[in-house]
């Protein structure tokens, strides 16, 4: 299933959380678990406080919807333990028509690849080949290996040199140890002193006779005998396939995680000798493999953006992400689409109007949890039905909400706004960017901060120190213009603190700031359209 992300605006306040969790749950009715709440910004106390009385988790954080390794539709996932003979990682290669095969421990660890480029470098590049030897292998794997045939069966694993018996005799003799296992072809003599020499192993290539008296001297002197239709080098050869593919594997193939951009892990893969890359996760354990084939795919992460329809505002690596829908109550900004998509803007008080809306018109009613979180966006957004931004379709969503929920609006509203206004530990730099909001108006670049005070008292207090920060704030994010707005709900209006070039303060007539505004409250329908003018006559 492709799960879709359901995310409102950085600084993210009551209603874009409260408005992403409902919307969710409205859309997961029909498509459970398609669509998951999300935010990209932290919690701030008003909106803590809404969730915990109404009993509800904060959406999940998402810092960017850049898309990662974790939205690849596939990945190869085949592994083998590292212990295994290389020519059966080999013959997996083939089976899963691979170039590149992971390899790993016991409990799943990520060790390495064994590689087609490994294996002719190991195999074909190298000039001098080294003395063939046997990591511990059971016969019948050496049989299966071998395509042999067990003539004299053993228990014990092999484990040691391997000899072809071309030099004279006395000279292969002087060199075997019990350990050891010797090749040899259609020569009774030669096999019987072998056995005689009390070796670990006999193999008999070119499907060669082996007598009776070889058969009986060898179960007496417990060495194996295996017959097979290889001659002498095919035995060398595939003995040499037989070690443990550890001991060829590549240990310098790319690593990433899920959360590796796939703009990263393509650059990844395009650069490695093996065209490939491992996924691993926690404790590195292997979880899958990309290669160039994997990539052929364009992958984007889906989204519906609420409370919001500006690129400024919105979430990390919005540009890479395929938006489906957006709902909102706020100007137009200048998102576009490659496609045509839903857009709902209706200029009510709150996107949680719009969301519980929605459950009014399809006849169901939302459960308590959502109802409850639905109401607090609204009386959040709209300062409990005071602002101006207030329409009756507002006061008809809280009515109704309110009722599902048994709440006293006044009461509850109140002590929301008030969970908003305590500034606790909080430092003037975290007031005055915790609800700030990116424009872009007439060519200038601005950024408008709103902090909800009681009275007046801290702003007229503190406008110094306010006056300063607003001056680093516009520096630092490299703004045309910074506003901050101390709006007081019991005073019905804000002081207005402006950092701006000498001159265009003076063009927008607040030179002599900060200004108190009479009746604005509203960032969106009071403060923006005001500056708006200012700046189009200006």
């Amino acid at each position: 299933m492709n799960q879709v992300y359901i995310i409102g605006h950085k600084k993210p306040d009551t209603d874009s959380i409260c408005s992403a969790l409902a919307y969710a749950a409205y859309l997961n009715r029909k498509e459970p678990g398609k669509y998951i709440a999300a935010r990209c910004g932290p919690v701030n106390p008003e909106t803590a406080f809404a969730l915990k009385t109404f009993g509800c988790d904060a959406p999940e954080y998402v810092e960017s919807v850049v898309p990662s390794v974790s939205d690849m539709p596939f990945t190869y996932t085949m592994s083998a333990p590292a212990d295994l003979p290389t020519i059966d990682i080999a013959d997996l290669m083939t089976t899963h028509d691979v170039r590149n095969y992971p390899l790993t421990d016991d409990e799943g660890r990520f060790l390495g690849i064994l590689s087609e480029y490994g294996l002719a470098r190991t195999y074909v590049t190298r000039q001098k080949i080294e003395q063939l030897s046997f990591a511990p292998i059971t016969l019948e794997n050496l049989s299966r290996i071998l395509n042999g045939t067990i003539v004299v069966p053993s228990d014990d694993l092999i484990e040691g040199k391997v000899y072809t018996a071309i030099d004279a005799l006395h000279v292969t003799l002087s060199r075997l140890t019990k350990n050891d296992m010797a090749i040899v072809g259609d020569n009774e003599p030669v096999q019987l002193a072998l056995i005689g020499a009390g070796i670990a192993a006999l193999i008999v290539a070119d499907n060669a006779p082996v007598g009776e008296r070889v058969i009986r001297d060898a179960r007496e002197r417990g060495v194996a005998v295996l017959s097979t239709s290889l001659d002498a080098f095919g035995v060398g050869k595939m003995i040499n396939l037989s070690l443990p593919a550890r001991n060829i594997m590549a240990t310098d193939c790319p690593v990433i995680t899920r959360d590796t951009t796939i703009e990263y892990a393509k650059h990844l893969v395009s650069e490695s000798r093996y065209r490939t890359a491992c996924i691993v996760g926690e404790d590195n354990r292997y979880l899958g493999m990309l290669s160039r084939n994997t990539f052929l795919q364009e992958v984007a992460k889906q989204l519906i953006l609420l409370d919001h329809n500006e690129y400024a505002q919105a979430v990390d690596g919005v540009e890479t992400a395929e938006i489906l829908e957006i709902i909102d109550h706020h100007r137009i900004g200048a998102i576009t689409t490659l496609r045509p998509i839903r857009f709902f803007n209706d200029p009510v008080g709150s996107t949680c109007t719009i969301i519980a809306g929605k459950y009014m018109e399809s006849g169901t009613d939302p459960d308590p949890r959502t109802a409850g979180i639905l109401l607090s966006g609204i009386l959040s957004d709209t300062l409990v039905l005071r602002l101006s931004t207030t329409t009756e379709q507002d006061r008809t969503a809280v009515r109704y909400l309110a009722e599902l929920t048994n709440t006293d609006v006044e009461e509850y509203g109140t002590e929301l706004i008030r969970k908003g206004m305590d500034f606790g530990d909080a430092s003037l730099r975290d007031l005055l960017t915790a609800d700030m909001k990116a424009y872009e108006l007439f060519g200038k670049s601005i950024a408008i901060s709103q902090v909800m005070v009681p009275t007046y008292e801290f702003a007229e207090t503190h406008r110094t120190e306010i006056r300063k920060e607003a001056d680093i704030i516009r520096s630092a994010q490299n703004l045309d213009i910074f506003v901050a707005l101390f709006t007081s709900v019991f005073e019905d209006g804000s002081i207005i603190f402006t950092s701006a070039p000498a001159a265009v303060l003076e063009s927008l007539e607040l030179a002599d700031g900060p200004v108190t505004m009479k009746g604005v409250m509203s960032r969106k329908n009071d403060f923006i359209p005001y500056l708006g003018n200012l700046l189009k006559n200006s």
